[in-house]
């Protein structure tokens, strides 16, 4: 330890940056385990997808132990991997009915078929050399006994693949072509098969929309045969009104809800009367009932109970940078909040008498929770966590930072934005009180996407050492309406760098941060925020960019389908295309830059880092580039996740901390500066 001096409770003095932290980055690459998709299995017991960074990101489907606080099982025996790569992002891998579990495996890509327990999945799709055909999102159809998917197929090119909904025997042990079920749209989404009636509802979107832009909800209905005869245009088709429904569900009654923002800007639950295809709120409020569909099988809301005959739904909403959980009676139309100990939520199923909820806040990991209801179905009567992201994460507790909900002015006069402060904490040290800490500004990906006010440790590792930090949701960030959501549309590269400079300068003027150690990191779409930041303003002194964008026309050219006119919709014209993007503008950087990225990286070429790099190298500046053999976008191996922790940390205490890190770290070779 290197106090200068004891402070009034105790606490030794130091600068800021140079504190002492038992949360290492390596304690952050262990706490990176990750969650996707929730389903409960005939047992009643809830399956999920966990992907390990130890194991290099292998994602396992696993299931919740038959007593409590046992030990989860897992259901993918080696060799196998749990993930789709459909839409690039994947997400919606499983399906569970009963004890059979299909899913899409990762080195393959093709469709298995598993019963739990036994460790021999079997193939139900064919085996086309180099993944080219992809699923996701699938369900059991009860009519048909077979799986209905979504199937994404490169064989005939991989920039614009072929997305079609279709049908996979899995009855028989001869693997055959699936069968098309419904074609002709860009994208597909959710199929969901009514339990009462030979029919299905899907969400489908075509270019140059993404789904949360304008996208619409069918039904269609099977022949004898299983194939889709006629089909109906639930929501999305009144060319006067513009929505994105998404999340259809069938309750066991054959009715069919779905989620949409028509008229108010906020996704809200709706129903639909069938015999006069309309549709109705269940519930309005200015709030989020769902989020944009960056990877498939998203679950926000669910029936309660077995059957689902009390007409109640579990669900959650988003308002004001904090969800709520509650049920809604779809018969009164009424809604009970739900108290829980979640002020995030990613994901919900109903269990039998119960129900699991993915989700987090600032004193709990991601984790999943089991939740028993009283009778009247208002009262949690016992939260219990079945999995945490991070088990051990409690013997840290004395040294986290809790967020700041903060609104703050952007440079439109009377608009705010908004974000999560964490300001230095650390149960041994404190700052000296006549020194501000240097500021660490985080500029989330997407960029549709939400920072959302959580632990996480790779935020604590920072301000257990003396940094203050910033998550910002600027203008363009999902979780505030349409409204707010399309702050962006045309100004990627504007309202984001505006937004997260005006949010440092706002903490600099209310006198939380030192004014002279501004630093600012993201990732990919964060990543070029965090550049645009770095060349066309001057408020910080060294940044750090994750697989980011330097050159938006080479993303644009190699750009995979789903977002092949997602960026065109955020820029603009040619000219924006050009006057946007850093690498253009090398000659404006003013301020040392640390780069990191993925070789494997499809959506973000790593091309673009290498010409930063030499650029911002030619220009004299300092500049280190980091990259990762079998990385791809977004950096899944724990020992890269810890590697590239420490070096940012270094290299910001080198170049504008003006403090020595406490922990040993062999700092990289830093161009134009070692």
């Amino acid at each position: 330890m290197h106090p200068h001096a004891v402070g009034g409770a105790g606490k030794a003095t130091a600068p800021y940056g140079s504190w002492e932290s038992p949360i290492s980055a390596a304690a952050v690459s262990a706490a990176g385990r990750t969650a996707e998709g929730l389903a409960v299995a005939g047992d009643g017991r809830l399956v999920w997808v966990e992907t390990r960074p130890e194991e290099g990101g292998r994602a396992v489907l696993v299931k919740e132990p038959a007593e409590p606080g046992g030990k989860a099982r897992d259901v993918t025996p080696q060799g196998f991997a749990v993930r789709s790569l459909a839409q690039e992002y994947g997400g919606g891998a499983f399906a569970v009915q009963g004890d059979v579990v299909v899913f899409s495996n990762y080195s393959d890509q093709r469709l298995y078929k598993q019963t739990i327990g036994d460790n021999l999945p079997l193939p139900l799709t064919p085996d086309y050399a180099g993944s080219v055909v992809r699923y996701a999102d699938g369900v059991f159809d009860p009519h048909f006994h077979r799986f209905v998917t979504i199937m994404e197929d490169h064989r005939h090119g991989s920039s614009n693949p072929i997305t079609t909904i279709a049908a996979v025997r899995i009855s028989n042990r001869d693997i055959e072509e699936p069968t098309m079920l419904v074609s002709g749209n860009d994208f597909y989404a959710f199929p969901r098969v009514d339990p009462t009636k030979k029919r299905m509802a899907w969400i489908e979107w075509s270019n140059p929309n993404m789904s949360w832009d304008k996208s619409q909800l069918w039904v269609g209905y099977f022949n004898e045969k299983g194939e889709v005869q006629k089909r109906i245009c639930v929501a999305g088709g009144d060319p006067t009104l513009v929505e994105s429904p998404t999340e259809p569900k069938w309750s066991s009654k054959g009715e069919l809800f779905f989620i949409t923002d028509r008229r108010n800007g906020f996704w809200n639950i709706y129903k639909w009367d069938e015999q006069s295809n309309l549709v109705t709120t269940l519930y309005s409020l200015d709030a989020e009932f769902s989020k944009p569909m960056w990877i498939f099988g998203v679950s926000s809301y669910d029936f309660l109970g077995k059957d689902d005959s009390s007409h109640k739904i579990i669900c959650c909403y988003r308002q004001n940078g904090k969800s709520y959980v509650g049920v809604l009676d779809h018969d009164s139309d009424s809604f009970s909040k739900i108290d829980i100990p979640f002020s995030s939520v990613n994901n919900i199923v109903s269990g039998d008498g119960s129900f699991y909820i993915e989700g987090a806040s600032a004193s709990l990991p991601v984790s999943i929770a089991k939740v028993t209801l009283d009778e009247k179905r208002t009262i949690a009567t016992d939260f219990s966590i079945v999995w945490s992201s991070s088990e051990d994460v409690a013997k840290f507790k004395s040294y986290f930072s809790f967020p700041e909900f903060v609104e703050f002015p952007t440079v439109i006069p009377g608009q705010h934005a908004y974000a999560y402060f964490y300001a230095p904490y650390n149960d041994i040290f404190q700052g000296s009180s006549d020194e501000k800490p240097p500021l660490l500004v985080r500029t989330h990906g997407g960029p549709t996407d939400e920072a959302r006010g959580v632990l996480d440790l790779s935020v604590q590792y920072w301000t257990s050492r003396g940094w203050a930090f910033v998550d910002v949701n600027y203008g363009g960030s999902s979780g505030y309406g349409r409204e707010f959501r399309e702050r962006l549309l045309g100004q990627w590269g504007v309202v984001d760098v505006n937004d997260c400079c005006s949010c440092a300068a706002f903490l600099v003027g209310t006198g939380r941060v030192d004014g002279q150690r501004l630093c600012v990191t993201g990732e990919s779409a964060g990543g070029f925020t965090t550049l645009a930041c770095l060349a066309f303003r001057q408020t910080f002194k060294a940044g750090s960019s994750l697989y980011g964008i330097a050159d938006l026309a080479s993303l644009r050219a190699g750009m995979h389908k789903f977002e092949a006119y997602y960026i065109d919709n955020l820029v603009g014209n040619k000219q924006a295309y050009f006057e946007r993007s850093p690498i253009n503008f090398v000659d404006k950087f003013s301020c040392p830059v640390i780069l990191f990225q993925g070789l494997e990286d499809t959506v973000v070429s790593p091309d673009q880092a290498t010409k930063i790099y030499k650029a911002i190298k030619d220009k004299g500046l300092p500049v280190a580039l980091v990259e990762y053999e079998g990385e791809q976008h977004g950096f899944r191996k724990a020992e890269n996740i810890k590697f590239t922790l420490e070096q940012e940390m270094v290299f910001f205490a080198r170049l504008v901390g003006k403090f020595k890190v406490a922990d040993d770290i062999t700092p990289i070779k830093i161009e134009n500066f070692d």
